[in-house]
């Protein structure tokens, strides 16, 4: 148990990070990996000190992740690859809906993770993968908890319109964008195809077993 309370966490920590650490516009002198290495300093310079603050008065850190959520992670992209092979038969205004929800079920659920996981630092590896395409990179980084355990934390970015965004996170091996289209298709499985049921119901969820077992990066 007190594993998986760790990396649900550490879990909810590095959604947060990706939510609200990275700055929008695609800087040509910067690379991926060091627009995260500036952002994360920058949020957690934000944050350090406030965290009895924050977590007294988690409105106002919902509004902080809210206010920077449209500039920094592509919540179109993000849902039509939540949704899967579903999406294209979804109307305009279902996929638009899902996406709002989306968004806001993320915010209302992992928010406390930056007030609530222990850890004792945050590091961009100085090693990193070359990116396969121009427009697409991987930006890997280490959290590292109080009792010395190491949580690897792979972020995936999209560059869409000049503008690095983030599309999916891989936190200890679980690849959150494919645990999400599973629950995806296992809902509308559930609710006969219903799209309308499925996201008036929708709330992100993380099995219990692929957080204490880990999965394959």
């Amino acid at each position: 148990m007190t594993h998986y309370l760790a990396s649900f966490r550490l879990l909810i920590l590095a959604l947060c990070l990706a939510l609200i650490s990275l700055p929008a516009q695609a800087d040509p002198e910067r690379s991926p990996e060091q627009v995260i290495r500036d952002s994360v300093d920058t949020m957690m310079g934000q944050l350090e000190g406030r965290e009895d603050h924050y977590a007294n008065n988690l409105d106002k850190l919902k509004a902080l992740v809210d206010d920077s959520l449209d500039e920094i992670a592509d919540f179109r992209y993000i849902g039509a690859s939540v949704m899967g092979r579903y999406f294209q038969n979804a109307t305009p205004q279902q996929r638009s809906r899902f996406a709002k929800t989306f968004r806001q079920t993320l915010i209302d659920t992992y928010t406390k993770g930056l007030v609530t996981f222990d850890y004792r630092e945050l590091r961009v590896l100085d090693s990193q993968r070359p990116p396969r395409h121009e427009d697409q990179a991987s930006v890997a980084m280490e959290v590292v908890a109080v009792d010395g355990s190491v949580y690897p934390v792979s972020y995936t970015l999209r560059l869409s319109n000049g503008e690095w965004r983030v599309v999916n996170v891989i936190v200890n091996g679980i690849n959150l964008g494919l645990t999400f289209r599973n629950q995806f298709d296992q809902a509308m499985r559930d609710h006969g195809r219903d799209y309308d049921a499925v996201i008036d119901n929708w709330a992100p969820e993380l099995a219990v077993e692929e957080l204490e077992e880990g999965g394959d990066a």
